[in-house]
């Protein structure tokens, strides 16, 4: 079990109408810091998935996290200890909205190369029906003049012997014995047929007409160039995003979880002002019994607790469904928040 203790300043107690109303809305702002934090830490588990990256330790300010909460210090330059607590709040609230704006700019950008990279991936891996024919066919594989012109036919596996007896009957003028298998997949096969080019139309109907897709094809150098540098470039773009993308998220993850625990502390100032009253005396600190362990912790934690008057100033939060800070479903003796980080 961890026991330390967590370093909570005297902040700046104002009214206790104002911290009436600041006690209503930690709950609601610590939740939705808590699910920023959270967003990231998912954002970084996929990424490092995707790339094939060992997961590491998250850290902030290069101290690993449960050390962080542990040695937590209060950042005096970031969040002056005399500034208004709903000042510190409404700050700290303003400044994890804009990472969570930068962040779903930066996945949209990073998914919108991944989906066109996706997109041409579903065209190369689909059947012949449906996918790019401009890595099968190869430049001797067509024969094209001023009147002959080789068509491309998909043709169902079952039906390969029906194409290869009656593909020269499909019409008129079709070269006789130019049938030629390219490739075969699971479902289909892929032929070319030459013939002249004024009965083409006239071979498409008829080759529909018996379950042939004759699919439409049309061979150039430049444009297989040119698809092959695209591909290799949205590669090249889709690993770059992705590691610019998941060395931000480390940032920004440790920058969210640092102002998620003077989040934290403002809470456990506040909540403990209401319970105990002024001048601030108490004592917090961080406990992390195991989960066998954390009934028997509790139990000594209010017989330390005793049955003090202040007591029954304790309120239940108003979803005790939540998880995060705040969110135990049973009023204790004392101010005890959960931190979910993992």
């Amino acid at each position: 079990m961890i026991l330390s203790p967590f370093n909570v300043p005297d902040l700046r107690v104002g009214t206790l109408d104002s911290l009436l109303a600041l006690s209503d809305d930690l709950l609601k702002s610590n939740n939705f810091v808590e699910g920023v934090s959270h967003k990231i830490r998912r954002q970084i588990e996929d990424l490092e998935k995707a790339g094939g990256v060992e997961s590491g330790t998250l850290t902030v300010d290069g101290v690993p996290v449960d050390s962080y909460i542990t040695r937590f210090t209060w950042d005096e330059a970031k969040y002056p200890t005399m500034s208004p607590l709903r000042e510190v709040v409404d700050g700290i609230h303003a400044q994890i909205a804009r990472i969570e704006d930068d962040l779903k700019v930066r996945v949209a950008e990073y998914n919108n190369v991944r989906g066109q990279l996706n997109a041409i991936n579903r065209k190369q891996s689909g059947s012949l029906a449906v996918r790019d024919l401009s890595d099968l066919v190869k430049p001797d594989d067509i024969i094209a003049s001023e009147n002959l012109v080789t068509l491309i036919a998909v043709i169902p596996k079952y039906s390969q012997k029906d194409w290869l007896s009656s593909y020269e009957t499909l019409t008129n003028f079709v070269v006789p014995r130019s049938s030629k298998k390219l490739h075969e997949d699971n479902e289909y096969a892929l032929y070319t047929v030459v013939l002249f080019r004024r009965v083409a139309d006239n071979f498409k109907t008829s080759a529909r007409e018996k379950a042939f897709q004759v699919r439409d094809f049309e061979y150039c150098p430049e444009t297989q160039q040119s698809r092959k540098q695209e591909l290799e470039q949205l590669i090249q773009d889709q690993a770059s995003m992705r590691n610019s993308l998941l060395q931000w998220c480390y940032t920004s993850y440790g920058e969210v979880f640092s102002s998620w625990m003077h989040f934290c502390a403002v809470r456990i100032f506040t909540e403990s002002i209401l319970r105990y009253g002024l001048p601030p005396s108490f004592l917090s600190a961080v406990v992390a019994p195991s989960a066998k362990n954390e009934k028997k912790v509790r139990s000594i934690l209010e017989s330390l607790c005793g049955s003090s008057a202040n007591n029954t100033f304790w309120k239940a939060e108003d979803d005790a469904s939540l998880a995060g800070v705040g969110a135990d479903a049973d009023a204790h003796p004392y101010v005890s928040f959960t931190i979910n980080f993992m």
